[in-house]
């Protein structure tokens, strides 16, 4: 054996290149960030123990060929902007753990609202100075946080997920209500964006 060899992995030069490919190979992808368990603590003492996922500034764009399926909380939410901006809110309602009454609402809202209107108000989504803030998770249910530049405004879709899809979560329930305590505290400037 040579002096400054390794029996087992053999010279530096022979594998200080295969090392670096390895290490590049298993680096995360620009933008891809793991899931991040958070904590929010409440003034009262309580705690709500969540999941923080971030999406590439980009994400939000809605790409016109594609035909997104509502498998992720990012495809639901696009799916749903993307009708209401069309004015179709019966495909909207049909993205709901409850159709009928987010129909019922949906319609009693926009009534009168012509197709500008619709598209005035949801086609500005996916504008390129947007962007998701993050998707937060507890269990089945999911929360993205959609920052709208020109109002500063945080939207919110509360999702949950029902068999293999993820629908918007319109019946209230405990984890929906933590998941608005998260909101809250981004909203006011407790978790920062």
């Amino acid at each position: 054996m040579k002096i400054g060899t390794d029996p087992i992995f053999g010279s530096p030069a022979k594998w200080g290149p295969s090392l670096f490919f390895f290490l590049l190979l298993a680096a995360p992808a620009p933008f891809a960030r793991a899931d991040e368990p958070r904590v929010l603590e409440m003034e009262n003492g309580e705690r709500v123990n969540y999941v923080l996922r971030m999406h590439p500034a980009d994400a939000h764009v809605l790409d016109a060929s594609a035909a997104p399926q509502p498998r992720s909380a990012l495809n639901t939410a696009k799916l749903v902007t993307r009708y209401l901006a069309e004015g179709r809110i019966e495909d909207a309602s049909l993205l709901s753990n409850a159709p009928k009454a987010r129909y019922a609402r949906l319609r009693e809202s926009f009534e009168g609202w012509s197709e500008l209107d619709f598209r005035r108000a949801y086609a500005r989504y996916f504008d390129p100075g947007n962007r998701i803030v993050g998707e937060v998770s507890i269990d089945g249910h999911r929360l993205l946080i959609w920052h709208l530049r020109d109002t500063d405004y945080l939207a919110a879709f509360f999702l949950v997920e029902i068999e293999d899809r993820l629908l918007i979560d319109d019946v209230p329930n405990a984890t929906r209500a933590n998941l608005r305590r998260v909101l809250e505290a981004y909203r006011a400037g407790k978790i920062p964006r």
